[in-house]
């Protein structure tokens, strides 16, 4: 090989490193989903699975309808994912059947997902329960939501206000939440990342449903 090719090749390097040292440092950085976290891999079903690599952006603010990963404030050094349904002055609702109502206005499902049953381990129990998924929209954002299709005992509904400068997020999975309803509503200043790409799942880079894919 060419001693000029070579150096190329090498600066093409250095460079590309800068540039995801200079991301990671100011506006991405990469997280995997834990797989040993029943709970948790529970709530962010069906948009996340345990062993998911994602892509998190921390450049600017989330917004309303963006799935966000915070310190979680009961447990240091473990973290909560939700979808922020309602900030600082907001008043939010949760119905027994997993429906949001935000300022008095009902948060709408568009259509089914494709497929529109899925299966998911249950976090106490281990056993196999089936969910409903359909699309939901969010401050905009169209993004996958997990319900029951009949019967079982349901999360019990609420009704609050968002005090100033707090967040109340929502878990993706209705059924099986861990939220707002679990750990109360968070300063918006600790949510400062939001999940935006998944990189590969556990079921690795072949597995091409689940790789390479935005997150809404």
């Amino acid at each position: 090989m060419p001693i000029n090719l070579l150096r190329s090749g090498v600066w093409v390097l250095v460079f590309i490193g800068f540039l995801v040292g200079l991301a990671r440092l100011t506006c991405l950085r990469w997280w995997r989903v834990p797989d040993d976290d029943a709970d948790l891999v529970a709530s962010v079903a069906p948009t996340l699975r345990g062993g998911d690599w994602l892509i998190l952006w921390r450049l600017t603010p989330p917004a309303i309808g963006d799935l966000v990963l915070c310190p979680d404030p009961e447990e240091p050094g473990e973290v909560v994912i939700g979808r922020i349904a309602a900030q600082g002055g907001d008043t939010i609702s949760i119905t027994e059947r997993g429906h949001l109502v935000v300022n008095d206005e009902r948060v709408r499902s568009e259509r089914a997902c494709e497929p529109s049953l899925f299966v998911l381990d249950h976090p106490r129990s281990g056993d196999e329960i089936e969910l409903r998924c359909d699309i939901e929209t969010l401050g905009g954002v169209h993004h996958q939501r997990a319900l029951r299709p009949s019967g079982g005992l349901r999360p019990m509904p609420v009704h609050t206000e968002v005090e100033p400068g707090e967040l109340f997020l929502v878990s993706d999975n209705r059924f099986l939440p861990f939220d707002s309803r679990d750990f109360g509503t968070l300063p918006r200043e600790s949510c400062s990342e939001a999940i935006m790409f998944r990189l590969v799942s556990r079921l690795g880079f072949s597995h091409v449903a689940s790789r390479l894919s935005w997150i809404q």
